[in-house]
């Protein structure tokens, strides 16, 4: 009974009061608006989108500021530079754009490293001008002078997957000090096309100097109307070389290489292995040593070296000799139209062979008839 009586008064005391715990005030039911995300998009969690700085503008841009940078649109100029960067820890991300320039004449760059810089990277993205090749090894138009540069001293820095054209100058340019580039592509530029400390699986073709120049080239293709094709100052692995009047391939040591040129050494190395080097007027193969390597000219020596191992030269029309390795040679062969089809100091399993009867034997070298 007593409990009874304390429920009674409870319930009394809260009807008098006016209102009951389940009884409260709900507002408006109907919703503001469209409920928004609350979560990243791909985009942001795989490009981190939301740690980058949109470069949104058409015209010139200048990044005073480390970071991340990407394009939203193309960028077109119409004189000078379109990119400038002026500080370090910089990632710039083309995003697949490209960046124009109708210069007229070309001068300026497509993106220009200004100052004392290290730690930069650029990738994804096309450089275009106007200027091309009248044939015959002379560039003129309109557009950038230079596709990538820099201005000042440059260290730690990456461009990859860049495809420039139609500048007058260079294409590519970023010296050796700790640079690299990979798979990217020039096309027609009047000078250097890519230079950097390493370049791999990259292409630079109608060059009017150098097309490819670095230490270390690797899975590289250069071709020029004037310089030398692929120019590897320590190593050039896996790469092909060809130029109109210079060297078409020249490197320290050749690995699986191949060089062509019209008026000069198709392949130069101290160091040739497993190469294959060819001219129309100038040497095949040059340098110090040859392994299992393959060298032909119409008009000078096919292989012309210190010491050839398991080699082949040919001379196919001019009155030159076909192998001429001044010490020795190993397992060689030689072959010349109307001179001594090989030629050198001492030749171990080694033979030469012509067509005008010439027989010389040097040391243990031996010449077929």
């Amino acid at each position: 009974m007593k409990s009874a009586k304390i429920l009674s008064f409870g319930l009394k005391l809260i009807l008098g009061l006016g209102f009951l715990p389940f009884a409260f005030a709900q507002g408006g039911l109907t919703p503001s608006g469209a409920p928004g995300p609350t979560m990243k998009t791909l985009d942001q969690i795989y490009l981190r989108t939301d740690a980058r700085s949109a470069i949104t503008n058409s015209g010139a841009v200048i990044i005073s500021q480390s970071g991340s940078y990407y394009l939203t649109t193309n960028i077109t100029v119409s004189s000078g530079d379109a990119i400038t960067i002026n500080t370090n820890e910089v990632t710039l991300d083309l995003n697949g754009f490209t960046i124009f320039s109708t210069a007229a004449p070309a001068g300026g760059s497509a993106i220009l490293i200004n100052g004392v810089r290290s730690d930069i990277a650029i990738h994804g993205g096309f450089i275009h001008g106007s200027v091309t090749n009248n044939g015959s090894g002379s560039y003129s138009g309109n557009g950038f002078g230079y596709g990538i540069t820099f201005s000042g001293t440059l260290s730690g820095a990456r461009v990859a997957n860049v495809s420039v054209s139609g500048c007058q100058f260079y294409g590519i340019f970023l010296g050796f000090n700790v640079t690299t580039v990979e798979s990217c592509t020039v096309k027609t530029v009047g000078g250097l096309g890519i230079y950097a400390d390493i370049v791999s699986a990259s292409v630079a073709v109608d060059c009017g100097g150098t097309a490819l120049s670095a230490n270390s080239a690797s899975n590289c293709r250069g071709q020029s109307s004037a310089g030398t094709g692929v120019y590897a100052a320590i190593t050039a692995q896996n790469s092909y070389g060809q130029s109109s009047q210079s060297d078409g391939l020249s490197a320290f040591t050749a690995n699986n290489c191949y060089g062509i040129s019209s008026n000069g050494v198709g392949l130069n190395a101290t160091v040739a292995n497993n190469c294959l080097g060819t001219s129309t007027s100038g040497r095949g193969i040059s340098g110090r040593t040859a392994n299992n390597s393959y060298g032909s000219s119409v008009s000078g020596r096919g292989v012309f070296v210190e010491v050839a191992n398991n080699c082949e030269g040919s001379c196919a029309g001019g009155n030159d000799v076909g192998l001429y390795a001044i010490f020795i040679a190993i397992g060689s062969y030689g072959y010349s139209s109307t001179n001594t089809g090989l030629f050198t100091t001492i030749g171990n399993s080694s033979f030469g062979q012509n067509n005008s009867g010439i027989s010389e034997t040097v040391g243990n070298k031996y010449n077929m008839p």
